[in-house]
């Protein structure tokens, strides 16, 4: 099990007040350390993504484009540099690099053999368009480590986003791509961005799947919405690698979204993630970070969580957060940091096989996306 890390991932920085600051990644690697975590893995490094690997899913001129705003500063509205979601800042392009190349070092130490589990957890920027950032995103890191496996000959790589936005750049690069199996569960796009991710956006052959959960959403539902969709369609799928996007921004707590999951919760979901890659992808497991807003309550233990389920050492939930993490938050920070490795919950969830209920909201959106695409798999939506 590898974990990709250079202390220069944190450049990734949009500035003051902007919600994804690096202090949720600086503070992940604090806490996976202290716990002794990072001890279970094999820490190694990363270079920048070169111009044309990262033009396996960029364009060109956009590529020089970042770079140009990179080099002064200065917004350019043509690229998507110079909103109040992606500011631009100089090096810009450096630290997009870096984030592509961590997430392209997990990818080959996977597809090579070199490592069966990789993780990038600064990661996971799936808002990001061929030629336009969008969402706090500059360059696809998930989607240019998966044009690289296929550029390396896969033929199959299943591709499950967690975060609660839709992976719309990941599903846009692969939308006419047959070899890559994309499985989005997000919030509805009618109430969050960006807008897109509604079940009958279906791809070639059925390979794009979107469940669109409303607002509200907790523990049971998602766990319920996931076991009805991913297991069947990953089994069926076969892929050689499950690449993974692991945003925690589903937590109740999360400041820019509107679901109710837990960190227990979240706990179940990697779980099951790393169970179907040694069930379907012969255990080959690429996963990276993405979305998560509260900074010192969700992310750094979520993702802990994921570090050491990858790892196969799970942290004990009941676990008391080490006192030297604790100092370091309140430095950082100057918050009051959470005391236990859990949220208190034991979320349990209904089996899909059991039957639905087409006046529950999560029955109805799980029925919409089994009606758009299991056929195209051979699978029966029904129950």
């Amino acid at each position: 099990m590898q974990v990709v890390w250079d202390d220069k991932l944190i450049s990734y920085d949009f500035g003051p007040g902007h919600p994804m600051a690096p202090v949720r990644v600086e503070l992940t690697m604090a806490l996976a350390r202290e716990l002794g975590v990072l001890d279970k893995v094999e820490l190694v490094g990363c270079a920048p993504a070169t111009d044309d690997e990262l033009a396996l899913v960029h364009k060109r001129d956009y590529i020089e484009a970042v770079k140009r705003v990179s080099a002064n500063g200065l917004p350019d509205l043509s690229c998507g540099l110079g909103t109040q979601d992606n500011p631009a800042f100089a090096g810009v392009h450096e630290a997009s690099a870096l984030i592509a190349g961590a997430s392209l070092a997990a990818a080959r130490a996977v597809w090579t053999g070199e490592a069966e589990h990789a993780l990038n957890i600064a990661g996971g920027l799936h808002h990001a368009m061929p030629g336009v950032a969008s969402g706090f995103c500059v360059y696809n890191d998930p989607a240019v480590g998966i044009a690289w496996m296929l550029a390396q000959g896969a033929q199959r790589v299943a591709y499950v986003d967690v975060d609660v936005h839709h992976g719309d750049g990941v599903q846009a690069i692969f939308y006419d791509d047959p070899r890559v199996l994309t499985i989005s569960l997000h919030e509805s796009p009618r109430t969050l961005f960006p807008g897109t991710g509604f079940p009958g956006e279906t791809g070639v052959e059925g390979t794009a799947v979107n469940v669109a959960l409303p607002a509200g959403c907790g523990d049971s539902g998602w766990l319920r919405a996931f076991h009805a969709v991913v297991p069947p369609l990953l089994r069926e799928f076969q892929p050689e690698v499950l690449v993974s996007q692991q945003g925690c921004d589903s937590h109740a707590l999360d400041p820019l979204a509107n679901l109710m999951l837990s960190l227990d919760g979240q706990r179940q979901a990697y779980a099951a993630l790393h169970a179907l890659a040694h069930e379907t992808a012969g255990g080959r497991w690429v996963a990276t970070g993405g979305g998560g807003y509260e900074l010192v309550q969700v992310v750094p233990r979520a993702w802990t969580h994921l570090i050491a389920e990858a790892a196969g050492a799970p942290v004990d939930p009941g676990t008391l957060t080490p006192e030297s993490w604790r100092e370091i938050v309140t430095l950082r920070t100057g918050e009051v940091p959470p005391l236990h490795m859990t949220d208190g919950r034991s979320p349990e969830y209904r089996d899909f096989s059991g039957g639905y209920d087409p006046g529950d909201a999560i029955d109805r959106a799980i029925m919409a996306t089994r009606k758009a695409v299991f056929p195209f798999h051979g699978l029966d939506p029904l129950p």
